[in-house]
């Protein structure tokens, strides 16, 4: 029956078809960790990166949107029972088996109902590699039968790059910039393991290898016929700025043809999950806020009886501060005055600027980092009454540097401390802040208290400081930052 299915399939192997190559980029895809199951569409199976003077194998899913980058040990590729087809009777294709005999093909041509796997180098530079090009090894085979990827030439005839039954390992110069496919026959069902490997000689000599690296493929049924759907969320970036647009998807594995779903969200102040109105699709879009921020969001698949047949993990949504105009200096004034006597919070005019120590990599290599001092506010409190007091500060614009360039805020972090206070007074240092971190949240972009003096104590002058720390994002531009410190006291 399968043989009947796919006639058609072979007798378009035998016409022929086209290697892909290029110099254009792939599509910058997002990381994945989920495992998953792929038996439809197009992925980049054997996806070649070089990053930090390591070389690495990926996995790039375009199954999905938008399409994102997994490691190989979460993949589990399906040549699925459709993809078996009858070897023809024509000497070339003799590798496979007799004529007459069946293979599982994964082929060259793209078929919607099956998964279209190739091998990728469009994300390597030029110039990085001597001749421009990688050596791609499948160095092993474990499994129940034999397996051949072969392209075919401008007249059918097939160009094997690599074969398992007469010995591996085989390797093939791939040039950078690189995106192809070939056919992927396997002669029997079961489950099999491919070891691949990508090896390079840098241009100054040194050679650089991703060791075997194992890939999983299931040919015919997956084990106990299929595991159960699982639900994921993909496309949350790590964080997003104020009026971007948040594209998520929900992504079945492995894939039905259920394709109904409902969308729920739950922010902060809320204590039960709200479903969104109108979003019953794979995917949904909207616009990010600050007023957004911290909420959760999942996904619910639908059988056709509206019962729910899988549930995602939620996904939450971290926006950075808004951008604002900077202000010029880092001067603090602020006064507040009572009927009785006054409060007032106060910078000395000559000693306001402070000057942080050019940032330096941390220990981690992840983040750029300074510390400094803020420096001496001074809080006097004459009111009669005495009813306490609570001085803090805030940054509510971002940092803003050469050409344009900016930071959030709440990467500046602190740490108060009571430099002085008058005897009895009760003075007490405000909260540590450390800098913002996603997923955390911190900093002082918002309002964060310097120090305080309780009801009955906080009649008299007291000095206040803090350290600082300053903690950055790699990748931030280079240059000298401003921004201002605003202080007030109640």
């Amino acid at each position: 029956m399968n043989a009947t299915l796919r006639a058609r399939g072979f007798a378009a192997l035998l016409a022929g078809a086209v290697v892909v190559t290029g110099t254009a980029l792939a599509p910058t895809a997002a990381s994945a960790a989920e495992k998953v199951v792929l038996s439809k569409g197009h992925t980049d199976a054997v996806d070649v990166h070089y990053e930090g003077g390591a070389l690495s194998l990926k996995v790039h899913d375009d199954t999905v949107s938008p399409s994102v980058t997994r490691d190989p040990a979460d993949v589990t590729f399906q040549a699925s029972p459709e993809s078996a087809m009858t070897v023809p009777a024509d000497s070339r294709f003799a590798f496979l088996g007799p004529a007459g005999s069946q293979v599982w093909l994964l082929p060259m041509t793209q078929d919607p109902d099956l998964l279209w796997p190739g091998w990728n180098t469009t994300t390597l530079d030029s110039g990085v590699f001597e001749g421009d090009k990688v050596r791609l090894s499948l160095v092993d085979v474990e499994g129940p039968g034999n397996v051949t990827l072969f392209t075919q030439d401008s007249f059918g005839g097939p160009i094997i790059k690599f074969r398992s039954d007469d010995g591996l390992p085989d390797a093939i110069d791939v040039p950078v910039h690189t995106h192809a496919h070939s056919n992927w026959a396997f002669s029997a069902l079961g489950n099999y393991t491919l070891k691949f490997q990508a090896d390079a000689t840098l241009t100054n000599g040194t050679t650089v290898s991703t060791g075997p690296v194992d890939y999983s493929f299931v040919v015919g049924e997956l084990s106990g016929g299929g595991p159960e759907v699982s639900l994921s969320v993909s496309g949350m970036a790590d964080e997003y700025q104020p009026n971007d647009t948040v594209t998520l998807s929900a992504v079945q594995t492995p894939q039905t043809e259920l394709d109904h779903y409902h969308w729920f969200s739950k922010c902060p102040d809320a204590a039960d999950w709200s479903i969104i109105p109108g979003e019953a699709g794979a995917s949904y879009s909207f616009t990010a806020t600050r007023e957004l921020n911290a909420c959760e969001y999942v996904a619910k698949l639908y059988d056709d009886d509206h019962e729910v047949v899988a549930t995602s993990e939620p996904v939450t949504l971290w926006v950075a501060f808004p951008p604002q105009e900077p202000g010029a200096s880092q001067t603090i004034t602020a006064s507040i005055a009572e009927r009785q006597g006054s409060l007032v919070i106060s910078v000395n005019a000559d000693d306001r600027a402070v000057v942080l120590p050019p940032a330096q990599l941390n220990a981690a290599g992840d983040r750029w980092e300074s510390n400094g001092e803020l420096r001496p506010v001074t809080v006097t409190d004459t009111r009669a009454g005495q009813p306490g007091w609570s001085a803090s500060g805030q940054i509510p614009a971002d940092f803003a540097g050469p050409d344009g360039a900016t930071f959030s805020a709440g990467y500046l972090g602190w740490t108060p401390r009571v430099l002085a206070q008058a005897d009895g007074q009760g003075v007490v240092p405000g909260a540590a802040v450390a800098p913002y971190v996603v997923g955390v949240g911190g900093g002082l972009g918002n309002s964060a208290v310097l120090g305080s003096a309780p009801d009955g104590t906080g009649r008299g002058t007291a000095q206040l400081g803090a350290d600082l720390r300053l903690s950055l994002p790699t990748e931030t531009a280079a240059g000298t930052y401003t921004a201002t410190l605003t202080l007030t006291a109640i």
